[in-house]
């Protein structure tokens, strides 16, 4: 009885271990540029909804941002399913991302008070 108490016991461990180790894809996009993408989908999925200048809202400007860094849906999702495998990779790409975005934000609110204050009206003293 103690052998197949044994036995279970072993098998139940071996049963619940993660087999989360994968095999990095042969066409991997780099961190760096994989960064860069990830902002720039956050971009282009949240201008869903707003309207373009053409005054058109709900246009997917997805296969905009994988033909500019020139991968398909399927070599991204290979790419982002292999990082996040790797916990440590992924939290430092997602650092870079975020400082991607926190940059751009600061750049759009100078631009925006910029030509905020050139529409207020003139003011002589």
């Amino acid at each position: 009885m103690k052998k197949i108490g044994a036995f279970l016991m072993i098998f139940l461990m071996v049963a619940c271990t993660s087999n989360t180790i994968y095999k990095k894809p042969k066409n991997l996009i780099p961190k760096d540029t994989m960064a860069l993408l990830i902002a720039d989908l956050y971009i282009a999925s949240s201008a869903y909804y707003v309207k373009n200048k053409k005054a058109e809202i709900k246009v997917s400007y997805m296969p905009l941002v994988y033909k500019k860094y020139g991968v398909d849906s399927l070599r991204f999702m290979n790419s982002n399913y292999y990082y996040t495998t790797l916990i440590d990779e992924y939290d430092e790409l997602y650092k870079l991302v975020h400082l991607r975005l926190s940059d751009q934000k600061k750049k759009l609110e100078k631009i925006t008070k910029t030509s905020d204050s050139l529409n207020q009206p003139f003011e002589q003293n």
